[in-house]
């Protein structure tokens, strides 16, 4: 995890998988089987990863000189299941830039 994007790239990962887990798993074990301690554990857990992600993001503005708009989709990423895998493409290939 050399630079701010590797960085980024690797806590969204993990920040989108961890969301992925409160909807999939928690959440129905929650409300469907009466199990609400899953949701406590798994949300705790994602909201350290969640202002992980928000760190990396503001590190890799500032070290990137993204544009506003570009930060703010990152964000938004954030919030719609899947939305950080699909930004990681892009982001991807900023990285392959940047190791040229």
């Amino acid at each position: 995890m050399q630079t701010p994007i590797r960085r980024f790239r690797v806590v969204g990962i993990i920040e989108g998988i961890s969301y992925l887990i409160l909807l999939g798993i928690a959440m129905p074990l929650k409300y469907w089987a009466g199990i609400p301690e899953v949701v406590k554990i798994v949300g705790w857990a994602h909201g350290v990863l969640f202002v992980l992600f928000g760190l990396a993001l503001l590190h890799v503005w500032v070290n990137r000189r993204w544009s506003f708009g570009r930060a703010l989709l990152a964000f938004l990423a954030s919030l719609i299941p899947f939305g950080t895998f699909i930004f990681d493409k892009s982001l991807r290939r900023e990285e392959q830039l940047v190791q040229r």
